[in-house]
């Protein structure tokens, strides 16, 4: 069992198992490790790397993150299968901490899924946590839908879970159904009911399809849980995860009625959100809790005059909690290197010389073509920084788009693993005609299934952020791009879109049903 004091709460980040399972949020694993190492550095105590069992892919993930993790334990997920158990095992072990985290469904609408009754299913949990319990004592067992499952029948789940050998005893909100109260009454039951329940540690992992999942969370804790399982940005399933900045902050906050701590240093949470945002492809929507680009603005007149007068007025935490760094540096096309790398700095962004070299082309550029640069230009640029780069199968080297009331027609140069291809196409709209180009150049059977822009800014020359999904045979990913030029940031999004999609191809194991593996993955 782990080691832990009553005041303290664990953080198993599953970012990048449960996260990643986003439709579109693909990761590659170069992202995945960078991801956790910036996890580890936080004070995260668990990550969860994978699913080693899903793919290839996945599994070398999981195997680089044990064998470079410093400090967090890493876990990874296993059905209730031997075959399932045993991958997880050869990924994990590398770790000085490892942890396999198994799983099955355990309400009637799950048990009807695996044709299991009510015993069949105790002897499977028993079989599967104890051989799980052989290779580690760091295991983790979860009754998937356990908030829909019978009260009595869930006790004894856990119970059988707990005399396998299991330390860890999650209990899932897995489709976001539960309140506070019942989260918190279900906790206390099984604490009361279930021997040895005192000898381990409960878990919660919570939904927010109703859009509870953090109040879920704090309350499973104010009734005995000591294991959040939580996403930066809420990343995850539907409608995410319970978000790892609104917990940790939330306990820090309120630490009058949730006299309970962790060791995440917050000052890294921002860092954290914006780096997941970029290899995601999932931009944090203005108004997030903590994190969001309105999180701390003001424009109401009695706010501000608040704000100027005692910023507690209005704010129950500071920017600098979470690494925002306030600053009077202004950008622009005169602003230096030295200039930039501190905005940056300040902004969570810390580059090195090389990646610095080419960030700041990209900024004068942009500054050329704006009269100022702010804040969001730089978040958004950076974005595009991390879509578009040289090592991608495709690069958009050249465009041009005619377009008025006689038609639209696209010319495109199309580095296509490194060999230039041209194409001129025409199409209803410029994107259309843009984007056909793309397809001449590189067919393929991607289907295209949203496409969005917003102005990062105001004014005419306002960059363009353009985001697209796109979904091939059950793949779906997103690519996502900034311009002040709206058609250029849209094809640039579009092939990042497809340089994901074929990252996702290779990833893939040739014998793995990935589809199924997912289709049974707790949510």
């Amino acid at each position: 069992m782990t080691d832990h004091s009553p005041d303290r709460v664990l953080i198993f980040d599953t970012t990048l198992r449960d996260g990643e399972q986003s439709p579109g949020a693909t990761m590659s694993q170069s992202e995945k490790l960078e991801i956790a190492l910036l996890l580890d550095e936080m004070g995260v105590d668990i990550i969860e790397a994978g699913f080693p069992i899903a793919s290839e892919g996945d599994f070398e993930a999981v195997s680089a993150i044990a064998k470079v993790a410093k400090s967090a334990v890493i876990c990874g997920l296993a059905r209730a299968n031997m075959k399932d158990i045993d991958r997880c095992w050869e990924a994990v072990r590398h770790s000085p901490r490892p942890r396999i985290h198994t799983f099955i469904g355990t309400s009637p609408l799950h048990r009807e899924i695996t044709k299991l009754d009510p015993e069949a299913m105790l002897a499977v949990i028993h079989d599967t946590v104890t051989h799980a319990r052989n290779l580690t004592d760091n295991v983790q067992w979860s009754a998937m839908d356990a908030i829909r499952t019978e009260r009595d029948y869930l006790c004894r789940v856990v119970e059988t879970a707990i005399r396998a050998g299991a330390s860890t005893i999650n209990i899932p909100d897995t489709v976001g159904y539960t309140l506070p109260e019942e989260s918190a009454a279900i906790i206390r039951m099984l604490l009361e009911k279930v021997p040895d329940a005192d000898k381990v540690i409960f878990a919660t992992h919570c939904h927010n399809d109703l859009g509870m999942a953090t109040a879920n969370a704090l309350a499973a804790v104010g009734a005995g849980a000591r294991q959040i399982e939580c996403t930066i940005n809420g990343l995850g399933e539907r409608a995410g995860n319970t978000a790892l900045e609104e917990v940790v902050m939330a306990l820090k906050v309120r630490r009058d009625l949730m006299p309970f701590i962790t060791g995440i240093d917050t000052t890294k949470i921002m860092n954290l959100s914006r780096r997941v945002a970029q290899v995601s492809g999932f931009p944090v929507q203005f108004n997030k809790a903590v994190v969001g680009k309105n999180a701390f603005l003001h424009e109401s007149g009695i706010h501000q005059d608040g704000v100027l007068k005692n910023v507690e007025t209005f704010e129950i935490m500071r920017p600098a909690d979470i690494g925002i760094t306030e600053t009077n540096i202004a950008m622009g096309k005169h602003s230096g290197r030295a200039a930039l790398r501190a905005k940056l700095s300040d902004l969570g962004f810390d580059l090195a010389d090389n990646q610095l070299g080419d960030v700041f082309v990209r900024f004068k550029a942009l500054a050329d073509r704006k009269k100022e640069v702010y804040d969001d230009d730089l978040i958004a640029l950076m974005s595009d920084t991390a879509t578009n780069t040289d090592s991608d199968y495709l690069q958009v080297k050249w465009l041009r788009v005619i377009c008025g009331s006689e038609g639209q027609s696209a010319e495109l140069k199309l580095l296509v693993d490194g060999d230039e291809h041209y194409a001129d196409t025409s199409g209803d709209g410029p994107v259309d005609a843009a984007f056909r180009a793309v397809d001449a150049l590189y067919p393929h059977k991607a289907r295209l299934q949203l496409y969005q822009v917003h102005a990062v800014t105001e004014g005419t020359d306002a960059q363009a952020t353009v985001s697209v999904r796109m979904e091939e045979e059950g793949r779906i990913v997103t690519g996502s791009a900034a311009d002040t030029d709206t058609i250029l940031a849209s094809v640039k999004a579009y092939v990042g879109a497809l340089n994901r999609l074929r990252l996702r191809r290779e990833r893939t194991a040739p014998d793995a049903d990935r589809k199924t593996v997912f289709m049974t993955t707790p949510s």
